[in-house]
């Protein structure tokens, strides 16, 4: 019988790849302890409405400013160093926060600035680490490299950290950021132990950073499979993030769930995205990678609908699960195709668009989502969820075969 670590990152994969993913989990741990205590700082620090959505609106923000710019910066420098220096910083913005609480001069504005220092530090060490795996591992090996990087985000991220991070910021509120600290240093040494091939040097030195997002943007828009599925990711992140804005309304006004029923709602996806994770290698050697992209797409549209329709909130938890389910195969396999199809100097530009068409999506649909459920009621985002997605999946249903199947294309 194979070895648990066999299992989760199997020998043939190389010890490059258990570093980067030893490093990811740790990271996540932090991040995950961050998701729960940073609101709850938020919330010590004031009970302004536009401050409260100040800080969520920097979650997204540094994407928007900044995300180009890290994907060409990533495929320019030595990317580990990169992904070692950013999360370096990391930890020492987050590390003079706790100094800020532990003083007693920690103020919203002390948070709002870190918040978005560190998110912009975030930035760059996304956009370069997400180009580490094609560097590491087989073609044939990155859906269940990326399969087990999500498994990862799910577990640290979105179960263990979160009740971590109350629990901490109940017995101290500078705890939780000290051991966020931790966890972000330890990554930095995790990848340090990391060896990549070296990159091809580039003929003349390196352009502007400006000439060569240009240069990102032109090879994008020149390949049709890489363009479909950014358009895609785009349309899609803003059909979601509509009604999920308001999701909290939908399950306490229209589900009368309550606090925790929303809470419940929330968990069930990352319930079904972890069970998403244990049969996702039976599902890359059993369905093709087109079929799948095409069910993900068509059970997001049954989703929408299910959910405008429903009035119990069993039923949508049972959706949730399902949703969280499909949504994982769906980032693993989205990520996955993009990584073959993309040569390997450009991962960088090419996964940042990426990034942008997701943040950008979710800030357009979340405005959207607001004002379309303030007018005409807390089911309409979903109707227009429903309509927005059926009819983009039904004018991309034969490109998504074809980029499921395309080779790797030069640069």
């Amino acid at each position: 019988m194979a070895s648990l670590g066999e299992i989760v990152a199997p020998r043939r994969m190389g010890r490059g790849f258990r570093w980067l993913l030893a490093s990811s989990w740790t990271s996540n741990v932090g991040d995950g302890i961050a998701l729960a205590a940073g609101p709850l700082l938020v919330a010590s620090q004031t009970d302004a409405p536009f401050l409260v959505a100040s800080a969520a609106m920097l979650q997204y923000l540094p994407w928007l400013l900044f995300g180009l710019h890290a994907g060409a910066i990533a495929d320019r420098l030595d990317r580990r160093t990169l992904v070692m220096v950013a999360n370096g910083l990391r930890a020492l913005v987050v590390g003079a926060l706790c100094v800020f609480i532990s003083t007693g001069a920690v103020s919203i504005g002390v948070v709002l600035a870190t918040m978005f220092v560190y998110g912009v530090a975030e930035v760059f060490a996304d956009s370069a680490s997400s180009t580490l795996l094609p560097m590491l591992v087989k073609h044939e090996d990155l859906g269940i490299g990326n399969a087990r990087m999500q498994g990862g985000y799910l577990v640290a991220n979105q179960f263990a950290g979160p009740p971590l991070g109350a629990f901490l910021f109940a017995a101290g509120m500078a705890w939780p950021f000290a051991a966020q600290v931790v966890c972000v240093s330890l990554a930095v040494v995790l990848v340090s132990r990391i060896t990549l091939p070296p990159l091809a040097p580039r003929e003349g030195g390196h352009p502007p950073v400006r000439r060569d997002i240009r240069e990102g943007l032109r090879w994008i828009w020149g390949n049709p499979p890489v363009r479909t599925l950014a358009l895609v990711i785009l349309v899609f992140n803003v059909t979601w993030a509509a009604p999920w804005g308001v999701l909290v309304l939908y399950a306490t006004e229209h589900l009368r769930m309550g606090a925790v029923g929303y809470g419940m709602l929330t968990a069930a996806s990352a319930v079904g995205g972890l069970g998403a994770t244990l049969a996702f290698g039976w599902l890359e050697q059993h369905v093709s990678f087109a079929t799948l992209m095409r069910a993900c797409l068509s059970l997001e549209v049954v989703m929408h609908l299910a959910l405008a329709l429903t009035t119990s909130g069993w039923i949508a938890l049972a959706i949730m699960v399902v949703f969280g389910a499909y949504a994982f195969v769906w980032a693993t396999i989205s990520t996955t195709v993009r990584q073959r199809l993309v040569p390997t100097e450009l991962q960088g530009r090419v996964g940042s668009v990426n990034m942008v068409c997701v943040f950008g999506g979710m800030v357009v649909g979340q405005a959207l989502g607001g004002v379309i459920a303030q007018v005409w009621g807390l089911t309409a985002p979903w109707w227009f969820a429903f309509g927005g997605a059926g009819l983009t999946l039904v004018l991309v249903w034969r490109q998504l075969g074809f980029i499921a199947q395309t080779k790797r294309a030069t640069s």
